[in-house]
């Protein structure tokens, strides 16, 4: 195939030291750090030539010891180790970004690229496609997504795995033509796209071609028949606390939610969950997508006309009398805004951001209080400084066990000298994942039963499996809000047996 017809005209690869044969037990990651290049157009040996090009040293430590190696390669310096900044990844990869987004129904035809034709792929290599938007709107987080995955080639890769990438523009004729291109390389896996629409254009290509992907979506519309999606559910955070509110006693829901899709998805989920543990939604609560209307929405929830209009009576009623008993009851009164209970112990917020803050700061003015009505809330709700709210300060939420993500931060600060997007760690584990399963020895390693493996993978979002319908499975924690740091309160399962279900 002629290097004028590339997107990404030739292979990002790690060449890796030879260590001792890395164990994969019980489908559990093992890191083992070990020597490392980054490939740019060129030969795909593994000895040095002219066309190779090593990326630029870390200015700072490099990568650490990994936390479990075995054998001779583990803990070894590398030759040369990942970009230290965005700006090393886009002066090297600049000729082979697209410089016009596509129009639709037009071919889709990259720069003309002066360098050398594909090495042959050589036999026991196993490659792999990795699309994301290095151009456009989103390159900035896929630059991030590609850093986050040569981390995982460099601690989990050996010489005979190799990743292409390719720049998808953040559209979906791009997200297509790169599939080509990916296949027409040899690629037995496709790694990305990040956006859904992306996802759904590069589906029939790699169906037709047999070629499974990873996509980052949280989209499950896009997953199935041999497209895995990775991205987070909110299936899999309603169901985890919906099962440990119940465990602690509660019985008796509502539901506050935009009236968009994610809020559709979010309520039909809490539901499914609640009659799978046997619990009762007696109120779902919904506003437009725009919030302009959540003030009225959470004073209905609220049921304030009706309990405001019971305290007032009460008050009339113990006027003018001078018992102790009424003297008491109407010092009681005095500091209430309403009388009643609500019909439900606890409210699931369904929302993030500022839509969030503002239905929560909502919730005490008119009376519901978070010290008697339990707040839930999805993995919105893992943000930094999300408990400088007060009505939020306790609420319950389910994400990934916060540790192996923090460990993952660290690194990638190291590396790159900057926070990674939260998203980072899909590209990380999705790589990871790839790199581990080709060096099981199976000729067909993303078939499946490789990746559909009940007793799934530890990945740095914490243990995940793929579903036989394509969406991801995931052992997460619950956490509760604090006022600094949210803490911990139900650790995440060991694997996916110690599950509640």
């Amino acid at each position: 195939m002629q290097s004028s017809s590339r997107l990404f005209n030739r292979t990002t690869r790690l060449s890796s030291a030879p260590v001792v044969a890395a164990v994969f037990v019980s489908l559990i990651f093992l890191s083992a750090c070990e020597q490392n290049l980054i490939r740019l157009p060129g030969s795909m040996s593994s000895s040095n030539s002219n066309n190779t090009a090593a990326l630029p040293p870390v200015s700072g430590p490099k990568y650490p010891e990994a936390e479990t190696s075995t054998g001779a390669g583990a803990g070894t310096t590398p030759d040369a180790v990942v970009s230290n900044s965005e700006a090393d990844w886009r002066k090297m990869l600049e000729p082979y970004l697209t410089q016009e987004t596509p129009k639709l129904n037009q071919p889709v035809m990259p720069p003309a690229i002066s360098a050398p034709v594909l090495t042959p792929i050589g036999a026991g290599t196993v490659r792999a496609g990795i699309l994301l938007p290095l151009s456009g709107p989103n390159a900035p987080l896929g630059m991030a997504m590609l850093n986050a995955a040569q981390m995982a080639l460099f601690d989990f890769a050996d010489a005979d795995f190799e990743l292409l990438p390719h720049d998808t523009a953040g559209q979906p004729e791009q997200a297509s033509f790169a599939a080509t291109m990916v296949i027409g390389d040899g690629a037995s896996l496709m790694v990305g796209p990040l956006l859904s629409r992306s996802a759904h254009a590069v589906g029939p290509i790699s169906r037709a071609a047999g070629v499974p992907v990873i996509a980052f979506s949280s989209d499950s519309t896009v997953a199935g028949d041999g497209i895995y999606s990775l991205g987070f559910l909110p299936r899999n955070e309603v169901d985890r606390v919906a099962a440990f509110a119940m465990s602690q006693g509660l019985r008796r829901f509502a539901v506050l939610a935009p009236g968009d899709p994610y809020g559709e998805a979010v309520v039909e989920a809490f539901q499914a969950a609640l009659t799978r543990y046997g619990g009762t939604l007696v109120q779902v609560a919904t506003y437009h997508r725009s919030g302009a209307d959540i003030d009225g929405v959470v004073k209905e929830l609220a049921d304030y006309e009706v309990r405001r209009a019971a305290l007032l009576r009460e008050r009339k009623l113990l006027e003018g009398m001078e018992d102790e008993l009424s003297l008491n009851a109407m010092k009681r009164l005095e500091v209430m805004d309403t009388l009643g209970d609500l019909p439900y112990e606890a409210l699931l917020l369904a929302d993030g951001g500022d839509r969030l803050q503002q239905a929560a700061a909502l919730l005490p003015f008119y009376d519901i209080d978070p010290r008697k009505v339990q707040i839930l809330g999805t993995g919105q709700l893992d943000t930094p400084g999300i408990g400088a709210e007060p009505a939020l300060v306790g609420a319950w939420f389910a994400a990934p066990p916060p540790d192996a993500r923090a460990k993952f931060q660290r690194r990638y600060e190291q590396t790159y000298g900057k926070k990674p997007p939260r998203l980072a760690t899909l590209a990380y584990d999705a790589t990871a994942l790839a790199a581990v399963l080709a060096r099981s020895g199976n000729p067909y390693p993303y078939g499946p039963e490789s990746m559909q493996q009940s007793s799934g993978f530890a990945g740095r979002d914490g243990l995940f499996r793929f579903a036989p319908d394509g969406t991801a499975d995931r052992g997460l924690a619950v956490l509760q809000v604090e006022p600094r740091q949210n803490v911990v309160i139900n650790p995440s399962p060991v694997n996916f047996t110690a599950l509640v279900n």
